[in-house]
């Protein structure tokens, strides 16, 4: 018998000004009914890959958004208005993380990312290095701030066991 899976992730990120950003991924997929009763560790397997691909899904848009260009007032366009009503009507929601650049992931954010992939066994530098690749296409050295910032949220999840690493080095391009 077939079970709906749903399967929800928000976030929500600091603006200046009182502004903020968020998106949110929500699925529903139907795995087989009896995963939950006969094979508890497959259904958790099908629960962690949906999660991963959502959790993907809002970074990106995060990024997406955060990244694009300031418009000008006289030329409203839907991308816009999305954008705007996202950033509760405060209209630049195209300026600075949490008072920090948008530019380059700072030295500290890659010093507790690797901290925390030596705190995860089987992870290590290496395998952390994988993993960004996997999920933004680029080195470590290369990420973002807010890739930085969403690559620590998932290495948390990782380390508080919320998600599997394995689910999350092989779906992190779902």
């Amino acid at each position: 018998m077939p079970l709906k899976l749903n399967v929800g992730v928000n976030k929500k990120i600091g603006l200046p000004d009182y502004g903020s950003l968020g998106t949110s991924c929500h699925v529903e997929v139907e795995v087989d009914g009896h995963l939950i009763f006969d094979d508890l560790d497959a259904f958790h397997q099908k629960v962690r890959q949906a999660y991963v691909a959502c959790a993907q899904a809002v970074n990106d848009e995060l990024a997406r958004q955060h990244d694009l260009p300031t418009q000008s007032a006289s030329h409203t366009t839907a991308t816009e208005s999305l954008t705007t009503a996202a950033t509760n009507g405060n209209g630049n929601g195209y300026g600075h993380r949490n008072g920090t650049s948008g530019g380059t992931a700072s030295q500290k954010q890659l010093n507790y990312a690797n901290q925390l992939a030596g705190q995860i066994q089987g992870l290590g530098v290496r395998r952390l290095e994988s993993l960004a690749s996997k999920m933004f296409n680029k080195p470590l050295a290369g990420l973002s701030s807010l890739d930085a910032s969403s690559l620590i949220d998932t290495l948390k999840a990782i380390k508080d066991g919320r998600l599997d690493l394995n689910a999350a080095l092989d779906g992190a391009t779902a």
